[in-house]
Parts: C-alpha cells; sequence; structure tokens
C-alpha cells in the first residue's frame, strides 16, 4: 500500500474581469478496495456554489457556479489516498477466457455495450492491420496478446505532451509515431474493441517515485490516461501503454469512462472577448507518506 498525497492547481489569467459560466470538475476519485480516498480538498479562488453529482458512469463530478467576476481562476485540488495496488490481474481469468479468441456472455456483452465498439474511423485500415499483427496464433494466451500490445507502443510512438484538446485518431498516432498519453491509450483502447474486447479509457494521475523528491513545492507530475480490459473472472484489469505497466500503486485513477471527451478534468466557459483570456497554468505533484 503507498499513502500519496496528490496536489492539482489550474489558474486562468485574464485581461480584465470575465463573468465564468458553470464549471465541471473530475477531480476527486472513488472509494474502492484498491483505493481509499482519506481526504479531499477543494479550493477554488474565486469562491462558487458548489454541487456534486454522479455521471452515467459512476463518477463523482462537482458542478461550480461563480458569482463574482474576476481576472483570475484558481481551482485547486489536494488527495490523499491509500493506494493498494496489484500488478496485473487481482484474479485468474475465467477458463472459458483464457484463450483469445473467446466470446462473452450474453449478460457481459449487453452490459459491456459501447465499450466493444470502435469510436474512431480507421479509413486504411492502419489501426486494423496494427491490431492483427499481434494475433500469432489461434488461439492464443489472452494476457499475451494484451501485454503485448500494451508493450508495443512505447518503442515506436514518441511521447509528446499535447496542449490541443481532444485526441488523435489512433491510425494518427500509428502513422505520425508522436502522441500523448491519452493518445496511447486510445489507441490500445481501439485495437482492443477491434479484437472484440471489452476496454474503457481511465483519467487520473501517475506516481513515479523518480520524480518525488519528498518535497510537494518541488516534485513534479501531470495528468495521466490508460485503458481498462474487462476479462470475465478478473474483472477490469488496468493497462497504461505510456509507461508500459499492468495494475500496480503507481496508477491513480480518478474517472472510468467510455471516450476521453467524457473525462476531462476541468471544462467550463467565461463571458467575454477571446481576446481576454491570457494564460492558463496546471501545475500537479504526486508525492508518497512515509
Amino acid at each position: 500500500m503507498k499513502l500519496l498525497t496528490v496536489r492539482h492547481a489550474t489558474q486562468y489569467q485574464y485581461a480584465r474581469p470575465v463573468r465564468f459560466g458553470q464549471h465541471r470538475l473530475m477531480l476527486r476519485p472513488r472509494d474502492s478496495h484498491d483505493l481509499r480516498l482519506v481526504s479531499a480538498e477543494l479550493t477554488l479562488s474565486p469562491p462558487g456554489i458548489t454541487r456534486w453529482m454522479h455521471d452515467v458512469f459512476g463518477n463523482s463530478v462537482a458542478l461550480v457556479e461563480f458569482q463574482t467576476p474576476a481576472t483570475r481562476l484558481t481551482i485547486s485540488s489536494t488527495l490523499i489516498i491509500e493506494r493498494y495496488g496489484i500488478e496485473g490481474p487481482a484474479f485468474p481469468i475465467a477458463p472459458e477466457a483464457e484463450f483469445y479468441p473467446f466470446i462473452y456472455s450474453s449478460s457481459d456483452r449487453v452490459d459491456l455495450g459501447r465499450l466493444l465498439e470502435q469510436h474512431f474511423p480507421d479509413p486504411n485500415g492502419v489501426l486494423a492491420r496494427w491490431a492483427d499483427s499481434f494475433v500469432t496464433s489461434r488461439p492464443m494466451r489472452t494476457l499475451d496478446l494484451l501485454a503485448n500490445l500494451n508493450a508495443a507502443l512505447k518503442p515506436v510512438v514518441v511521447y509528446a505532451e499535447r496542449h490541443e484538446p481532444g485526441t488523435q485518431a489512433p491510425w494518427e498516432t500509428l502513422e505520425r509515431k508522436t502522441g500523448a498519453c491519452r493518445d496511447f491509450a486510445m489507441v490500445f483502447i481501439e485495437a482492443v474493441r477491434y479484437l472484440g474486447l471489452g476496454a474503457r479509457f481511465v483519467s487520473g494521475y501517475l506516481y513515479d517515485p523518480a520524480l518525488d523528491k519528498g518535497d510537494a513545492t518541488e516534485a513534479t507530475a501531470a495528468t495521466h490516461a490508460w485503458a481498462e480490459v474487462y476479462l470475465p473472472g478478473a474483472g477490469w484489469i488496468e493497462y497504461d501503454p505510456t509507461d508500459v505497466l499492468i495494475g500496480g500503486e503507481s496508477l491513480i485513477r480518478v474517472a472510468v469512462t467510455r471516450d476521453p471527451s467524457q473525462a476531462i478534468p476541468i471544462s467550463g466557459s467565461f463571458t467575454g472577448a477571446s481576446s481576454d483570456f491570457v494564460a492558463m497554468n496546471v501545475a500537479v505533484t504526486v508525492t508518497a507518506q512515509g
């Protein structure tokens, strides 16, 4: 078990006072057997009226109404988390799913629904050919297939932060050979869906011991994205193709969704001219206690 402190501060600056529309925040994880939320603090400047809800996936969402115009908007989240991570699947997968290809039960197929469907076009079959190349025999061990897919992107695709909104189509990431963590995750997710397995998008944070200097003012981190695949018997298994991780304490899950657009940590609007917006600064730290 790791006891982790996550600090995530976002600041928006404007040339003159502007009014803010409703903001939607996905910054608070849910308690589970593998992640216990010890405490959570949300600080807003200017202050706002906050209403909490669960979205269609059961994620914790804060809706904030700001009353006061301002030239600066600051949203700060501090979490203390106990993370009980397990490398790989926590339980053996069901015998019928041990080898690929397999067929989900009719009830699983109904419940997985659109998590089985590809969401991005693949007009020239780039993703399809890439995914097919990992199916080296039929049958083959399901966990071997997924591990090979998870490890395949890092050696050939260069990680690069992207500040543009949205996610690249997976075929673009494969052809450009560069992408952010959300792009890595979507290549893996779409490949898994193409092969007939249920997968979903995960947003949260990554704890990297190499960046943890024991001082929250010096440690640096970032929001992170990865994938989960549903395997009968084992349930949802975490796969991080950016860092080639399968489960573990370092992945701090905040939200799970069908599509990356549903997992934006902070979204909202302001009333004013586009030129009023000056800058946005984001600072994230993840440090271990003890």
